[in-house]
């Protein structure tokens, strides 16, 4: 399983999440989200969608984690990337999804 790590969790870091959460057999494990916004914020977010509606699961905030379909990911508030632990996580891809990078 390739572990897959989401830095910004808007519009496109929610949808990429969604569509891995959605196909477990998908070969990727969502292991950490890094947002400014908290757990409970981005698990309320993640959870209800105004396009496509409400997750078809559980979806709970767990202190500093994301709690969907029982599987926690972690969620750091970060501003600098480069600050990030994905290399002690095991995290095998990092998603930039700020739009703040642009090259």
């Amino acid at each position: 399983m390739t572990k897959v790590a989401i830095n910004g969790f808007g519009r496109i870091g929610r949808l990429v999440a969604r569509a891995i959460m959605e196909r477990p057999d998908c070969g990727l494990e969502l292991v950490a989200v890094n947002d400014l916004a908290d757990a409970d914020a981005n698990a309320l977010l993640f959870g209800y969608d105004s396009v496509h509606g409400r997750f078809p699961g559980e979806v709970k905030a767990d202190g500093n984690s994301i709690v969907v379909n029982g599987q926690k990911i972690a969620v750091t508030s970060e501003r600098d990337p480069g600050n990030l632990p994905h290399r002690e996580m095991g995290i095998d891809i990092v998603l930039e999804c700020t739009g703040f990078f642009q090259s």
